[in-house]
């Protein structure tokens, strides 16, 4: 028997062919394009490129935010149905749901990134949103009936597919100029207080009383006053995950490097994702190890490092 040839022998090429079929299934895409793929950006196993893929809760360096994470997949689903009903509840309840759906989370150490998902009122800037979403395009907002019944499927996905024209006009407001927000907003919560839907109008009443505290001058460490202002940046954070559950795509949080070529092939991390007016981002908001600011990078020119998904969807 010993000398039979081994079936473990290597074979020329194998490797190669295996990364490909492997990063042809990952992808989507046909064997011929993941092998164009794998040679023109130098893909590592397990990397792919950020036009592919999903990447919803990335694995970080906050273990508090991961055991929120785990203890949220654990529910039963008398907790999921409870949790449901919430989300279907514009605008306070689904502001009150992705809050804690997204918790806040932090980049690596000494990448210069920062906070994720943070910044205090997002509840409540989520819930303006809406607001502002009721106030000028009320036709995106779910019919009462057929989302209350959705949400006794108990389902997040199910509940978000009934919400993702109101969520995807959330995220696009967020893209506005500040001072066009601000404006859109007082005008929101003036019209929902006059208006006959009572649930959005007890919801504007509490968030115009909130907006006027949290635009209060308060007065800092060294005794100056200064006014917090909105976590556009954390809400901001939120949606992209929340529309990345649906349309694919690598919530922030994610660490890439880019394309291969010149001085470019850096490690990064996503902070924010550029949509188009459907479909996955069209492009990310990354921030390269130790640098001060962030760079706009096209979906094409980023690589997924591997073994980012922290939870199995």
């Amino acid at each position: 028997m010993s000398d039979l040839p081994s079936r473990r022998t290597p074979v020329p090429g194998r490797a190669r062919r295996r990364a490909i079929r492997e990063q042809a299934a990952r992808s989507g895409v046909a064997y011929s394009v993941a092998a164009r793929q794998l040679e023109s950006v130098g893909l590592a196993p397990g990397e792919t490129l950020a036009t592919y893929g999903r990447t919803i809760y990335p694995i970080g360096v906050d273990p508090y935010r991961q055991l929120l994470v785990d203890r949220r997949e654990r529910r039963s689903f008398d907790e999921r149905r409870a949790d449901t009903r919430r989300a279907a509840a514009l605008p306070e309840g689904r502001a009150a749901h992705l809050v804690d759906r997204f918790p806040p989370s932090r980049g690596p150490a000494g990448t210069g990134v920062g906070g994720l998902y943070h910044g205090e009122g997002r509840q409540e800037l989520l819930a303006m949103l809406y607001l502002v979403v009721a106030a000028e395009s009320p036709g995106l907002l779910p019919e009462v009936g057929d989302v209350a019944w959705i949400a006794e499927l108990g389902e997040d996905t199910a509940v978000d597919t009934a919400c993702a024209d109101a969520d995807r006009e959330a995220r696009r407001l967020l893209d506005r100029e500040p001072a066009r927000l601000w404006s859109a907003i007082e005008e929101a919560l003036v019209a929902a207080e006059a208006g006959v839907d009572w649930q959005l109008r007890q919801g504007a009443i509490r968030q115009g009383a909130l907006l006027r505290t949290m635009m209060t001058p308060r007065l800092g460490y060294a005794g100056e006053p200064y006014v917090p202002g909105l976590p556009i940046t954390g809400v901001r954070q939120i949606l992209d995950a929340l529309l990345i559950v649906a349309d694919d795509g690598h919530a922030p949080g994610t660490r890439v490097r880019r394309v291969a070529g010149a001085d470019d092939a850096q490690l990064a991390t996503i902070v924010g994702a550029r949509w188009g007016s459907a479909g996955p981002p069209v492009g990310y908001l990354v921030w390269p190890d130790r640098a001060t600011t962030p760079v706009s990078v096209p979906a094409d020119g980023l690589v997924v490092l591997a073994g980012q998904e922290s939870v199995e969807r």
